[in-house]
C-alpha cells in the first residue's frame, strides 16, 4: 500500500481531482445516491486499481478522505469487506460506508473495467443490491 500511495502522490499533480458527494432523494422514491464523478480514463483506473489493492488483495477497507486525487465534497466514503453484500449505509449522511463481499467488489472492478479502457460519457452503478443509497460512477455527474 505504502507503495501505490507514493505512485498516487507522485501523479497527483497530473490529475483532475474526482468528487465524491451524497445527493438525497433522486426519486419519488426516497432513493440517494453517493456519486463519484468529474473523472477521465487516468482517475478512473487509479480508483480500480486501489479496490483491487486495498480491498480485494489486503483485505483492508479503503476511506477515500485518504485518496488525494478525491475531494469529498459533502460527505466521505469507507470502502470495506463484508459477510453479505449489504451496499452503502449511514446513520448520519455524512459519513457512509460500503459493505460489500469480496465478490461484489470483483464484480465492481468489472463495471469500472470500460472507463479504464477510453474516456467515456456513460454512467454505472457500482452494484445492484435492494438498497436506498446507489454508488453512482460518472465521468461527468450525470445519469
Amino acid at each position: 500500500m505504502v507503495a501505490y500511495s507514493n505512485f498516487i502522490k507522485r501523479l497527483y499533480l497530473s490529475l483532475q481531482l474526482m468528487e465524491l458527494d451524497f445527493i438525497n432523494n433522486v426519486n419519488e422514491f426516497d432513493e440517494s445516491v453517493v456519486r463519484l464523478y468529474n473523472f477521465n480514463r487516468e482517475e478512473a483506473i487509479l480508483f480500480r486499481n486501489l479496490i483491487q489493492i486495498v480491498i480485494i488483495e489486503n483485505t483492508t477497507r479503503l476511506d477515500l478522505s485518504s485518496i488525494p486525487f478525491i475531494e469529498n465534497r459533502n460527505c466521505n466514503l469507507i470502502l470495506g469487506l463484508f459477510k453479505t453484500d449489504e451496499g452503502i449505509l449511514s446513520s448520519d449522511h455524512k459519513t457512509f460506508y460500503c459493505a460489500l463481499t469480496k465478490e461484489a467488489y470483483i464484480n465492481m472492478i468489472s463495471l469500472l473495467d470500460p472507463f479504464c479502457i477510453k474516456d467515456r460519457k456513460g454512467y454505472q452503478y457500482l452494484y445492484d443490491i435492494d438498497n436506498p443509497i446507489d454508488f453512482l460512477f460518472s465521468p461527468a455527474g450525470s445519469w
